[in-house]
Order: structure tokens, then C-alpha cells, then sequence
């Protein structure tokens, strides 16, 4: 029987450490803030950011929300980053992906406190993180590659000197996991495969680990999983259940490869939930460091 992965439970005790943690800054009179950018309804990006909020009341950081119509130009959403990067009660913040046609998320991005990025991805803190491939690192790191790491972590998932094959080049996964994956502390051997990889089945084949981000429902096949091989499922597809009549949330790998691997994922409930809490250990990392408490 393969391992489930259960990124919920991992996530509830990342949140109760965190919860601690809080009530100790609080003490010393410094409460976490984190605060969000929403531009526009997009449903999915609703829902997150509600999630967002909700952790946050469960943990007792401060809650700061800026939602904006989605015709704001440019330079007001520039605006709203400068405000954030100012407030002192804001120890981290994130602007939510992704934007309106016609804004320069990397403009965005660069716009932000590197300090208050609590999603890891200022392009200060990304090249900290290429810099020191040992060692402690006291910038923010990106949410998702590193509550992945923590998972198999949890699980007792061995890293070391492991084949792992990435699918996808996306900013939030596919180009980041391998920078951590590949630091000393892990020292993984990451393979990178793309839209322009031959033959990705035979990279998926020879992999110890395979992290799916491509957001094709069942990409990853069973045939084309090594036996005993652990499975993260980062993609999420909205697709028509025939059975139901309404949409539903699918992964990149097809259950079917749940009756060959070692351990998985499951999606939902895997890697989205470890997203949310490294975002929440982000924010109380950075009031740590704020207070010196780190």
C-alpha cells in the first residue's frame, strides 16, 4: 500500500507550531500582519485569499486586505505596494497571481519590500537563494517548493542522492524546487523537464520522486511511473465529472499511478495546504527577524 502524504495534517501541525510561536512575539508586543493584493473576482483567487485570512485568524496573525476592481491600472496597484511596504503592522504580503491583462507582474513583484515577500519570490530573495547552496538562509523562501520539501520531510521521504524529475518551468514550483532540492542539506539530483523535453515519459520512468506542475489532468500515467516511486501532484485542472455534472478539481497524476508508487500526494488536500502554511511561516519568520527573535 503506497504512503498518503497528507498535506492537511502536516499543514494543522506546521499551523499549531506557528500558533506559538505568535503568542510569543505577541508578548513581546509584535503582532505578524499579513497582508494581500486581490485585483479583480477571479474565482479561484477569491477563494485562496479567503483561505489566506482564515489561517491567519486561527493562528492570530493580523489580517490586512486590499481588494481592488479589476480595471485598476497599473500604477494605483503600485500604489497599494507602497502603502504595504510602509505599514509597520504588515510584516509580510503577497500579491495575488494572476493579474489582470495589461499589469506587469514582474514590475509588481520588484516593487515589493524584499523583506515583506511572503511568497519568496522577490528577485532579491530568489538570488539568495541561488548564492548559498549550504547553510541557513534568512530570506523569505518560495511557499510551495519549500512546504513540499516539508512534507516528505514529515514522511520520512530520504532525498539524498535521489533522481527526482520536475514537470513544468512555472515560477511558483517548476524553476524554484530545484534550487532547494539541490542545496547540500537535500542533495537531490533534479532533472527539469518542459514543453520542449523529448521524450519526457522515459525522465518520469527513471525518477526516484516525480513533482507534476504541468496543470494537465492525469499527465502522469501509470505506465510511466517507476514502482515504488513517490508522487507530488502540484498540478490543478478544473475538468466536467460526467457523474456529477459539475466541474472538479484534478491533479497531473492519474490515480491509477497510485497502485504503483512507494507515496503520494493526493490532490486536493497534498501540496495546498503545506502552500498556505509556509506562507503563514513566512510572515512569522519575518516579525521574528523584525524583533529580533530569530
Amino acid at each position: 500500500m503506497a504512503i498518503i502524504l497528507d498535506g492537511k495534517a502536516v499543514a494543522a501541525q506546521v499551523k499549531a507550531d506557528l500558533a506559538e510561536r505568535v503568542q510569543r512575539l505577541r508578548a513581546h508586543g509584535v503582532v505578524p500582519g499579513l497582508g494581500t493584493v486581490l485585483v479583480g473576482e477571479d474565482a479561484g483567487s477569491v477563494k485562496y485569499v479567503a483561505g489566506k485570512h482564515k489561517d491567519c485568524e486561527e493562528i492570530g496573525i493580523a489580517s490586512i486586505r486590499h481588494d481592488l476592481p479589476a480595471d485598476t491600472t497599473q500604477e494605483e496597484l503600485l500604489d497599494v505596494v507602497d502603502v504595504l511596504n510602509a505599514d509597520p503592522a504588515c510584516t509580510g504580503y503577497i500579491v495575488q497571481l494572476p493579474l489582470p491583462q495589461g499589469i506587469d507582474a514582474n514590475a509588481v513583484i520588484d516593487a515589493i519590500d524584499p523583506a515583506k515577500d511572503a511568497d519568496g519570490m522577490h528577485p532579491f530573495n530568489l538570488g539568495e537563494l541561488v548564492l548559498h547552496t549550504s547553510g541557513p538562509l534568512t530570506t523569505p523562501l518560495p511557499c510551495t517548493p519549500r512546504g513540499v520539501i516539508e512534507l516528505l520531510d514529515h514522511y520520512g521521504v530520504d532525498l539524498h542522492g535521489k533522481e527526482v524529475c520536475v514537470l513544468g518551468r512555472g515560477i511558483t514550483i517548476g524553476r524554484t524546487i530545484g534550487l532547494m532540492l539541490t542545496r547540500r542539506e537535500v542533495d537531490a539530483t533534479v532533472t527539469l523537464c518542459h514543453t520542449g523535453t523529448r521524450d519526457v515519459a522515459s525522465h518520469i520512468r527513471s525518477a526516484d520522486v516525480v513533482v507534476a506542475a504541468v496543470g494537465k489532468a492525469g499527465f502522469v500515467a501509470p505506465e510511466d511511473v517507476k514502482p515504488g516511486a513517490v508522487l507530488v501532484d502540484v498540478g490543478v485542472s478544473r475538468v466536467y465529472d460526467d457523474q456529477t455534472g459539475r466541474m472538479r478539481i484534478r491533479g497531473d497524476v492519474d490515480h491509477g499511478c497510485y497502485d504503483v508508487a512507494g507515496a503520494y500526494t493526493p490532490n486536493p488536500g497534498g501540496v495546498g495546504p503545506m502552500t498556505r502554511a509556509m506562507l503563514l511561516r513566512n510572515v512569522v519568520e519575518a516579525a521574528e527577524r523584525w524583533a529580533g527573535l530569530a
